[in-house]
């Protein structure tokens, strides 16, 4: 996973959270889209332990659901180590 792009990365996570059916809340207007901030745009090639990212959900859900979920549908490589409810 390594060498995966930024936007990729968030296409990534778009996907996965499609497939694990977690409730994301959609922006108003025009063209509405779900809210996911990965917070640090990593280089390619540069490797992390420890990313943030804020999703916003239609629904509470918790964390412990949520990263089981969505750990199901990522790929080798990316995993969820903690989740939490802001």
């Amino acid at each position: 996973m390594r060498y995966i792009s930024h936007l990729d990365l968030i296409r990534l996570f778009m996907r996965a959270l499609r497939r694990a059916g977690i409730p994301l809340y959609f922006t108003k207007g025009f063209s509405p889209h779900p809210r996911l901030i990965i917070k640090r745009a990593l280089k390619v090639g540069a490797e992390s332990e420890n990313e943030e990212a804020e999703i916003i959900l239609a629904h509470r859900l918790s964390a412990r659901v949520f990263k089981d979920r969505l750990n199901r549908q990522l790929p080798q490589g990316i995993r969820i180590t903690e989740a939490g409810i802001l």
